[in-house]
Order: structure tokens, then sequence, then C-alpha cells
């Protein structure tokens, strides 16, 4: 105690005592922590009320795995789809680059054609970066295509290192950082995936091997990431909780004890516990810069991140979009559903079809007076998807010509009046439905497929959705 330091830490302005170091830990046998992670019972979420400081870092950023996680759990995009979702994440990330980089897979033709299409837009952001192994065959693909940077598979927990690769923590250590020097001996940046660390032992493991890369980094002036895996979604955000699990636990011990700054630790979520989106923004308030996120969520298992989620929570811990396009959003949804062939879930929130669409009668006839009553903000100016009331037996003529009105885009001097004669045939038609005993809300299609027969009938020229 009496060697350590006092110095003055910079964020709090506050005297703090330095902290231990801490040294490899190399059990002989592997500590799961099955109090914890009991195999044949639901995890446990224990507590010991060791509380950490909020440590929001001055800038913060997303960055994208969609051609990366995104492409394990499904279909594998094509060249043409991975440059078109390429252009539209460059537009959503804005002028600042709130998207700063996405990962690509180097290992088919395909996907090295898409890295070098990629690369030839030339933009600044998101910048194109790779995943590997840890092995240096990877590591040749790498320095072939030439890029700056790669993330290397550097995984952490006792289940990784002694059941899957077979090794001890320190043959684990000194195998990672075998490859780790080969990047940075040719200039390359790595970024170091700490893969299921939130099963990990945080101060016997993987402190101690963050503090080597620190080392590193030191010698060869070249920055060296850290991202913090939560690869089955274990991590929790709730205050005082233990680590393994805690996410700002593991946050701040990187950063405390490890000393590696704000701007090279990423956190990296799964959703398995419907908590990768509460975990990311944990990350940020506790020191993370970068969160690291797919498309809609799309990767693993239950998913990732969803990037567009993120863009929502920048947002609302910053107080602006900070150049973010949110309109794109919408535009990238289209572009899964048309293009792609992928079905969004329609309750997804910001971009399923259904997510600003009310249904309940009493809420329809609040939204009807002010949408701010059951609308989450200006969808229409931020999304360009305007509030939808769905149309049922309390829908009146009003409901029905707002749904006409705002389902098809109608502008200003297109727009239906609830006595027009198509709005009053149309509800004629809706009340006979529940007269007979429908009991549920029309769907778009059943309401589209009525227009077109009342718009025939008074020879009228069908809507066309904008």
């Amino acid at each position: 105690m009496e060697n350590r330091r006092v110095m003055m830490d910079q964020h709090t302005n506050l005297l703090q005592l330095e902290e231990h170091m801490y040294y490899l830990v190399d059990v002989e046998t592997p500590n799961v922590f099955r109090n914890l992670f009991p195999y044949n019972e639901v995890p446990k979420i224990a507590f010991n009320d060791r509380i950490v400081p909020h440590h929001m870092p001055n800038d913060i950023w997303i960055t994208d795995t969609t051609f990366r996680d995104g492409q394990q759990s499904r279909a594998p995009y094509t060249t043409e789809q991975i440059v078109t979702l390429y252009d539209y994440l460059h537009r959503l990330g804005g002028p600042n680059g709130k998207i700063r980089q996405s990962e690509f897979f180097l290992y088919s033709k395909k996907d090295r054609d898409a890295v070098y299409k990629c690369l030839e837009r030339g933009y600044e952001f998101p910048e194109v970066t790779s995943w590997i192994r840890a092995s240096k065959k990877d590591f040749e693909l790498v320095k072939e295509i030439g890029l700056k940077e790669t993330g290397i598979l550097v995984s952490c927990s006792d289940y990784h290192i002694f059941y899957k690769m077979k090794m001890t923590r320190r043959q684990a250590m000194e195998h990672y950082l075998s490859i780790v020097k080969e990047c940075l001996e040719t200039g390359i940046s790595p970024r170091c995936h700490l893969e299921d660390i939130t099963r990990a032992d945080i101060y016997g493991y993987v402190i101690p091997f963050c503090l080597e890369l620190m080392k590193l980094m030191e010698q060869y002036k070249i920055p060296i990431k850290v991202r913090c895996c939560d690869t089955m979604g274990y991590g929790v955000n709730y205050a005082g909780a233990v680590i393994p699990r805690s996410v700002q636990g593991i946050i701040y011990g990187i950063m405390t004890h490890a000393g590696v700054p704000s701007e090279l630790i990423e956190w990296h979520g799964h959703n398995d516990f419907y908590k990768a989106v509460s975990n990311s923004t944990t990350a940020w308030l506790y020191g993370a810069c970068g969160v690291n996120c797919s498309l809609f969520g799309i990767g693993e298992r239950t998913g990732n991140t969803p990037l567009e989620a993120m863009v929502f929570e920048y947002a609302q811990l910053r107080g602006d979009l900070g150049g973010m396009d949110t309109t794109v959003i919408t535009e990238i949804a289209e572009y899964y559903e048309k293009e792609i062939g992928y079905q969004i879930p329609a309750r997804t929130p910001f971009v399923g079809k259904n997510f600003n669409v009310t249904r309940a009668g009493i809420h329809a006839d609040g939204l009807l007076k002010n949408e701010e009553i059951y609308n989450i903000f200006d969808t229409d100016k931020f999304l360009n998807r305007p509030v939808l009331v769905s149309v049922s037996n309390t829908s009146g003529l009003a409901g029905i010509a707002h749904w006409i009105n705002t389902y098809f885009r109608l502008k200003d001097e297109e727009k239906m009046d609830k006595n027009d004669p198509l709005i009053v045939e149309v509800k004629a038609r809706v009340d006979k439905e529940y007269e007979e005993g429908r009991v549920t809300v029309m769907t778009d299609e059943e309401l589209i497929e009525m227009i077109e027969e009342v718009c025939q009938n008074l020879n009228r020229k069908m809507f066309n959705k904008k």
C-alpha cells in the first residue's frame, strides 16, 4: 500500500490511489463459474453491491458487423447487396462518421470482391476492416488486401481456452500475442475480440492480457483496440451485479486496471436474454466509445445489437443525432424487404410495418385528435413513416380518411375529406364486416382490396403508395 502512488484523476478531479497490478492466473483446471452458470439451471445474477462510476466518453460512435456476424446466421449477401448496404451505412452515419467502421469476412472471393468495391468508394466512414481467426494463414489475407486494421478472435473464457482450444491460459495468451505482434510488425492495427468475456476470469486473465496488449501498443506506437464480446448475451447492466456478468464492471476494469483508453474499447452484445440494447448503452455510459451492431440485429442465434436502435440511443443520450440521417433507416428496411427478401417482423421498433400503427379504438380516437398522444416522436420527420391508425368498427369516417391519407402519403391538395363518397362507401363496407361478427382490426391488404373495388365502382383512379 505504501508504494502505490497517489495521482490526480483528470476525469473526476479527485486524488486516486494507484491500483494494483494484475498478473495472469494460470490455473490448472478451468474456472467456468459454475455457481453463476449451472448448465442444468437458468443462469444466476448475483450481486456484491460494488458500484463503479459513470464515465461517458467525450465522443461515442457505432461500428457495424452486418457483413461479418450478420452473415453468420443467414444466406450470404451478394457482392452487389453488400456494396449497396455499405453505401446506405455511409449515408446513415452522416458527415461526422458516427458509424465509424464496418467489418468484413475475407474468406470467399465474393467477400473479397465486396471489400475491394467498398474500398473503391473512397469513403472515410465507415472504414473497411476485416475479421480473422488468430492464425498466420488468416493474417496473410489481411496483408494481401492491404487493410489498415483487422479484428482477431482472442477467446478469453476458460470454456473456450480449455474446452475448445485445448490450451492453458498462458498458452492461449502467448498464441494470441504472437499474432498481435505479427500485425504490428507490418503496421496493421489489431482489434482484439475478447470472445465470451461475460464468462471469463476478468482479473485473472482478461485484465492481465489487456495489460500485455497496452505494453505492445506502447512499444510499437500502433493502436490496439479491445472489443468486449458478450457472445452468449449473459451481460447485465444492474448496479452492483458481480463480474463477469456486470457490463459496467468489465468496462471499468479494462479501462481503470488495464489502462485501455475509452477510444480503444468497444462493446459487442448478443440478445439471448433480451439485453443487447441496454447493455450496449451501458457500455457507452461507463467508458466504451464504440458499440458494435448489425442492421436489424441480424446475427448469431438471437442476434446482435440492432444498429438502428443505437442510432436512437445516441440521440437520447446526446440530445442530437450527431449528423446522422435517420430517414436512411427506412430506405434500408425497404431494401431488405424488396431486394433481399428479408421479412422484418411487423412489431420491430423503428422499422417494422406496425411499429407506429395504433390499433385500439380508444387510442385511435386520441391519436386522431393529436398524434403526440400515441406516437413516440415525429416518425414522419425522422423515418419518413407517418403515424397510422388501424381501421375497425370504431374508426368512423375521419379514421378511414386518415388511414388513406397517411398510408398513401397524400399531399395537402390530394388528401381525402371524410365526407368524400369513397370514404363513405368504404366505411359502409367496414361497418358491414363488424355487423356480421368480425372482432379483429382490418388488415392493410383487406383495406387496399376494398378501396380498389370502391374506386372501380365510382370510376375513379386507384391511389399509388409513395
